[in-house]
């Protein structure tokens, strides 16, 4: 029997199994796919680099080269109005840079580590049935060429992905109902990018009813998005490749940047992907990463929810190795933890989607240290002190005040207009 069986082999599943790896602890990984494979969310946040050194696979992360992130831009898809957000100047910053990644290379690596650390990997193993028993769990796993088998666990963590194989089980997923989006991707080539440390920002480029990313890869390579209400898309009747082409074409600052852009994929999409769990545990599961919940793509919070959650189960599930008494309480703890860090980035992703929250980002007015402060959680400050806390109070209800009175100039039709 082994001690954690982990379902999913992408960062939290990989991060999750090389810490307990490291503790001594036999794990073993089901991923249903085979690695390489392509995934989006490019894009991490400072907060992360420490657990990746926690984790020992930094220097292999230097060594892929993998882009140096300094920061964001928001701009208005006229291009008229711009802001940029440098990781360095956040409230009590620590972290200067994160990386940029191209995931099918950033997740492999960390899935080879996890299995260099002592962890067992089996990919292209689907997992077909759960069974849950007062002191351990079963899991029926076929392998795509091999006979299924059961294979016993003493926790399950699920870390697989919108899948959500326990949420699923359980029946314990629930949309946000405010926030059916839609979003079409791909990689293009020659993509129009500024010099210096500007060339790495992640940049979100807002237009009224939708908004785009624009994430360099590599030199050479870009991830380009497009995000709008599920709704929005159906109006086009159209296939996700041509709304992806009008969109860009009609965006100024877009169809400037990539004139002579070629793209280098498929198009890809995903629509109502943002939900949670209505619980994150249970007497011998937890629920991490996408599994728990999937918010937006605005403010690429993905991945580093992912490598926190995966810490911080690991925590939870050794203080149940050690201590079963108190099971219950160290795992209600990890889900009343990554709850409220889901929450903090929730209220910011509510923000992005009104007007009045985008113009005061793009206006933003320095006092009280409130533009540091919303720095700092952009780039994954969990927000647990009271000084950064009280600065977001502030910065929120300046946002509200936005709404009847302009305190930053109002973005007009045209400036939106796409």
């Amino acid at each position: 029997m082994h001690d954690v069986a982990i379902i999913g082999g992408g960062p939290a599943g990989s991060a999750a199994a090389t810490f307990l790896a490291q503790k001594g602890r036999s794990v073993v990984v089901f991923e249903r796919e085979k690695f390489p494979r392509f995934h989006i969310g490019e894009s991490l946040l400072p907060f992360s680099m420490s657990a990746f050194e926690r984790l020992g696979v930094m220097p292999k992360l230097e060594a892929a080269g993998f882009i140096p992130k300094y920061g964001a831009e928001i701009a208005s898809a006229d291009g008229g109005r711009d802001t940029r957000f440098y990781f360095k100047d956040g409230f009590r910053s620590q972290r200067a840079t994160a990386f940029q990644v191209t995931r099918a290379d950033f997740d492999k690596i960390l899935l080879d580590h996890a299995v260099e650390s002592g962890a067992e990997v089996r990919e292209e193993t689907a997992v077909e049935r759960l069974d849950f028993h007062r002191d351990h769990v079963e899991l029926d796993v076929r392998p795509a060429s091999g006979e299924a088998e059961t294979v016993r666990a003493r926790y399950l963590l699920d870390c697989s992905g919108r899948h959500t194989l326990v949420g699923a089980h359980f029946d314990l997923k629930r949309s946000y109902p405010n926030l059916r989006k839609f979003a079409i991707y791909a990689h293009y080539e020659g993509v129009e990018t500024p010099c210096g440390i500007d060339g790495t920002l992640t940049r979100m480029v807002r237009a009224d009813d939708h908004w785009f990313w624009m994430i360099p890869l590599t030199p050479e390579r870009t991830s380009i998005g497009v995000v709008m209400d599920t709704a929005r898309f159906k109006q086009f009747d159209d296939k996700p490749e041509a709304v992806l082409q009008q969109l860009i074409t009609a965006s100024p600052v877009m169809n400037h940047r990539m004139r002579e852009a070629a793209r280098t994929t498929k198009v890809y999409a995903s629509g109502d992907y943002s939900y949670r769990n209505r619980r994150l545990y249970g007497d011998r599961w937890l629920l991490c990463g996408d599994a728990a919940g999937f918010i937006d793509p605005v403010f690429s919070s993905g991945v580093f929810l992912a490598i926190l959650g995966a810490e911080q189960a690991t925590e939870a599930l050794e203080m149940a190795f050690a201590q079963p008494a108190r099971r219950r309480a160290a795992f209600r703890q990890y889900s009343s933890r990554l709850g409220a860090v889901m929450n903090l980035y929730l209220r910011f992703v509510d923000g992005w989607y009104r007007r009045e929250f985008v113009e005061t980002l793009l206006n933003p007015r320095e006092f009280f240290d409130v533009v540091p402060a919303v720095n700092a959680v952009l780039a994954g400050n969990l927000g647990g002190s009271f000084d950064l806390r009280w600065r977001l109070w502030l910065f929120h209800g300046i946002v509200a005040l936005q709404r009847f009175f302009p305190i930053s100039p109002r973005l007009t039709e045209a400036a939106l207009a796409s």
